[in-house]
């Protein structure tokens, strides 16, 4: 049988939010940092400029944050649904995200899957040192992500669907077979082969999975 991959972004496609808004919120630089990602999912500015700006105002945070963090994310409606659903079937599933693999790590973990790639957050004595250590996971590195993906489990790339929100999603979906946008800024849902709302495993009603 050939080898099928589904890859999704992680923040407001696999979970409801945006992690790192969730950290802003303990360093008191909630609404900066909102603003800097609407900018940047609507593909007004870079996503790595838009990265490290947001990165800098959680300098000195406590490295429990991350606990506090993992238990306030939330699993996007029908996220669990599709993934044992395509796991099922016998589908590989890998998660790419411009958020950060100590949050990303625990979550793809619990849902079965070992296919990751997140942004690292610096830390010094404990703290947050408001800098990501390692290349930056932008727009760029998602689309490469999905290609070493496919590579490592044997599936063409006319065989992966990825699944993605904002501007920094379109080089993944336009690299993969078929592209599907989620609860989309438009500029995403305009460059998608489908688009979907509300549910994730909405998607199971599409062409890629009807096969």
């Amino acid at each position: 049988m050939t080898a099928r991959l589904l890859v999704m972004d992680v923040d407001s496609t696999l979970i409801t939010g945006e992690v790192i808004e969730m950290l802003a919120a303990h360093a008191g630089s909630l609404d900066l940092v909102a603003e800097i990602t609407e900018r940047a999912m609507r593909g007004e500015i870079e996503f790595a400029t838009s990265l490290h700006e947001r990165v800098a105002t959680l300098a000195g945070l406590d490295v429990a944050v991350f606990d506090a963090v993992r238990e306030r994310m939330e699993l996007s409606a029908g996220a669990r649904e599709l993934v044992g659903e395509v796991q099922s079937r016998g589908w590989y599933v890998g998660l790419v995200s411009g958020g950060f693999v100590e949050l990303v790590a625990p979550l793809a973990a619990s849902l079965g899957i070992t296919l990751y790639r997140a942004n690292a957050l610096e830390v010094a004595d404990g703290r947050l040192t408001g800098r990501v250590t390692g290349p930056v996971i932008d727009r760029a590195a998602k689309a490469v992500a999905l290609r070493d993906y496919a590579a490592t489990v044997g599936a063409d790339l006319a065989a992966t669907v990825a699944i993605g929100d904002g501007a920094n999603d379109l080089d993944m979906l336009a690299t993969a077979g078929f592209g599907i946008a989620f609860n989309a800024k438009p500029v995403v849902a305009a460059q998608a082969d489908a688009t979907i709302t509300d549910r994730l495993d909405a998607a199971l009603a599409l062409a890629p999975f009807l096969r």
